[in-house]
């Protein structure tokens, strides 16, 4: 499945070395817009299936990488290319702008891979 949950442990496996770009929802479980946005965010990830992968994290239970991520205010989308955030936005938006902001990063995406060096935390890799 294109849409699944992270968490502190599988950040690192599921966004940072991911093939795909990966679209963050940032989301705590009493927030009134994450519920609201929450539908396009799902349908968005069967849409762009194969292209980008979408991921949630809830913040109160993941409090390391939200602080990490400087997330302030629920939802906040981030959208990472090579394990690096390249794009965000907060709030309940406009659908279509979070829609924009994949086909932004989709179009520009090769341009970010090219411009951008993966993340490696293996020791392998030093």
């Amino acid at each position: 499945m294109n849409l699944f949950e992270v968490d502190d442990r599988s950040w690192e496996k599921e966004v940072e070395l991911a093939e795909l770009p990966v679209l963050v929802m940032f989301y705590s479980p009493t927030c009134p817009h994450c519920k609201e946005m929450e539908p396009y965010f799902n349908e968005y990830a069967q849409e762009y299936s194969g292209k980008v992968h979408f991921a949630r994290l809830n913040i109160l239970e993941n409090p390391f990488t939200a602080e990490r991520y400087g997330i302030m205010a629920t939802p906040t989308f981030k959208f990472f290319c090579n394990g690096k955030p390249v794009q965000e936005l907060v709030g309940a938006a406009y659908p279509s702008l979070l829609k924009k902001l994949i086909a932004d990063s989709l179009e520009y995406g090769k341009e970010c891979l090219e411009k951008t060096t993966p993340i490696r935390f293996d020791p392998a890799y030093a």
